[in-house]
């Protein structure tokens, strides 16, 4: 581990420097969460939430509540245990999907309730976190966003530091060749509501991407009578699998259904056997007969899926069926149809032209795709993700925080060994889905690049923390915690539950939280949990976190670790069939508390 600068020696002399018993950096569902935990358990801590817009909500800032923005979620299912989400307050009616104006409401509403609200510093930006010996972090910020403000840097000294800004914070847009001279509206989906006025103004436009964005951004358009140029790369994964909110031939609420620990068993998964179900798990993919049962379910999911979507019945529809196995799909990878009306009449009617095609370059209010197409548009909307990484330097370089890096390092003996169990354990896995011949990563297409390309000999490594929380290196020092990066579709849930174990683990407590006391069990773990996502969802972006089915045994896992009973249903079979909501996790924080002062 790297030499920890000390704090006395080198920051004293800074005497203008504010401590903190904790900040957390980000203001969205999971950083709000860790903060009103954090305080829950230490009533009289000082802490601050850092956040670099001018809004509470994360990704659900006012900035970013474009026209139409909904939640994959329905009514009871994106809100936390100890503030249900009720009709009467919000508007939202039982089987609706919730605005983002109502989401970004409900935030505040729950920071208010909580007295986090005032403990929030927007338009602070964390420039760097230096690590400050036994005294926590030396963050270095700025407050506003005018250059003149930028100049304006301060220091907060952190005794515990939580980074919550998630994986949908940095967006990335491509630079496309000839941009310079494109001469029309050009940005991201996290810009477009900066960029609304295109809905009116616009005659047609182009969207780029396959994601949920994308659908997003097309249906905007389309539902405003703009003629929509739909650009999904030949070269790249394809449409994302969109389900209709009720799936399978029982027609099961698909929130609901990948909360049913019954279900959640013909999943593959690495942690699983922390439910205590490790016998029907080891029957389910460890024997022909199990795999067959667990292909079947998934090859009726996804059937299921597509035949709803009529995907066969048109030409154009055709372009949108899904190219990837459902099986190998994490949460990046699947979606709702959370639209007013019916998505695919746009298609069909016209309004929407899918072109299966990559970019060959920019002219002036032109697209040009690699089939010799030339589209003109009056703007383009590209969803094209986010840059996986955190957007702060940590102090010193080279420090080893598990984040995610380019490397030329053969695999270690962790990665072996990891791969190992890993295919031995779930010899279905071994069946990965066939390599696309004309895949290309999306900064490698001709026409389009990236500043931050490292060279084509490197390999890129994941993230690589303990509990997709804690970096290996940093177990011991207790002052250093990640929450909220991973891809789950159990956002409120996921962030209580973290935050419990954050604060926990935070604590002085003894038995507070159970870690191995060997720190390469410690390692290991990490290489293992992360190592799986590549195995298990190859489909996904394969260096965060990125599940689904798998969200209630990753909670069973946390509150094993924190001596609590992962089993929140009264009786067997309640447990087994019944789904896990927010409602089943209510007052954790309270039975942890009396947990450790016994």
């Amino acid at each position: 581990m790297p030499h920890a600068h000390s704090f006395s020696a080198n920051y004293c002399k800074m005497g203008n420097t504010e401590e903190l018993d904790l900040v957390v950096i980000g203001a969205g569902s999971y950083g709000l969460a860790a903060a009103k935990t954090f305080l829950e358990v230490n009533p009289s801590a000082s802490i601050a939430i850092l956040d670099s817009e001018e809004t509470i909500g994360g990704v659900w800032a006012e900035r970013k509540l474009y026209p139409g923005l909904k939640t994959n979620n329905m009514l009871g299912t994106y809100e936390f245990s100890d503030l249900p989400m009720d009709t009467a307050t919000y508007g939202i009616k039982a089987g609706e999907h919730i605005s983002g104006e109502v989401v970004h409401r409900y935030l505040k509403d729950y920071a208010r309730k909580f007295g986090i609200y005032s403990k929030i510093r927007f338009q602070t930006k964390v420039l760097s976190a230096e690590q400050a010996g036994g005294e926590g972090w030396l963050l270095t910020v700025t407050k506003g966003f005018s250059d003149k403000d930028a100049l304006k840097t301060s220091e907060v000294l952190a005794k515990k530091l939580i980074v919550a800004t998630g994986v949908t914070s940095d967006p990335f847009l491509p630079r496309f060749s000839g941009s310079e001279s494109f001469g029309a509206p050009l940005f991201h989906t996290g810009d477009f509501k900066e960029h609304a006025g295109t809905l009116e103004s616009a005659k047609t436009v182009a969207v780029f991407g396959g994601t949920k964005s994308a659908w997003d951004a097309v249906y905007a358009y389309a539902t405003r009578g703009v003629k929509v140029e739909w650009i999904i790369r030949e070269s790249g994964h394809g449409p994302t699998w969109m389900a209709p909110p009720y799936v399978t031939p029982l027609k099961r609420w698909l929130e609901k259904l990948v909360h049913t620990r019954f279900i959640t068993w013909l999943s593959p998964c690495i942690w699983g056997n922390f439910d205590g179900y490790s016998r029907v798990r080891s029957f389910l993919h460890g024997t022909a007969i199990g795999r067959t049962l667990v292909n079947t379910f998934w090859g009726i999911l996804g059937n299921d899926v597509k035949t709803l979507n009529k995907y066969s019945s048109h030409p154009e529809l055709a372009k949108l069926e899904p190219w990837n196995d459902a099986f190998f799909v994490g949460a990046s990878g699947i979606s709702i149809l959370n639209y007013d009306t019916d998505f695919f009449e746009l298609v069909r009617n016209g309004t929407v032209s899918v072109h299966i095609a990559d970019i060959e370059g920019l002219a002036p209010k032109t697209v040009l795709l690699t089939k010799g197409e030339r589209l003109k548009v009056d703007a383009m909307v590209c969803a094209t993700g986010w840059k996986h990484r955190v957007a702060l330097d940590f102090l010193p370089k080279d420090l080893d925080l598990g984040l995610p890096h380019h490397t030329t390092s053969a695999p270690n003996a962790h990665t072996k060994q990891a791969n190992e169990e890993i295919l031995s354990r779930f010899p279905r896995l071994k069946q990965r889905p066939a390599a696309r011949p004309k895949y290309v990563p999306l900064t490698e297409n001709k026409g389009i690049s990236d500043e931050d390309l490292a060279p084509p000999e490197e390999t890129f490594e994941p993230f690589q923390h303990y509990r997709f929380m804690v970096p290996p290196s940093t177990i011991r020092d207790r002052n250093i915690a990640f929450t909220g990066f991973q891809l789950t579709i159990s956002t409120t849930i996921m962030a209580q539950a973290q935050a419990l174990w954050i604060a926990a683990y935070f604590s002085d407590k003894a038995g507070a939280v159970a870690i191995p006391a060997d720190e390469e069990e410690v390692r290991y773990e990490a290489v293992l949990h992360n190592r799986f996502g590549r195995w298990r969802y190859p489909e996904g972006f394969g260096v965060i976190p990125d599940f689904a089915f798998d969200a209630v045994p990753y909670l069973d896992m946390l509150l094993t670790d924190l001596g609590l009973d992962c089993h929140r249903k009264r009786g067997l079979l309640r447990d087994m069939f019944s789904p896990y909501g927010p409602e089943d996790y209510k007052g954790l924080v309270g039975e942890w508390v009396s947990r450790v002062k016994r």
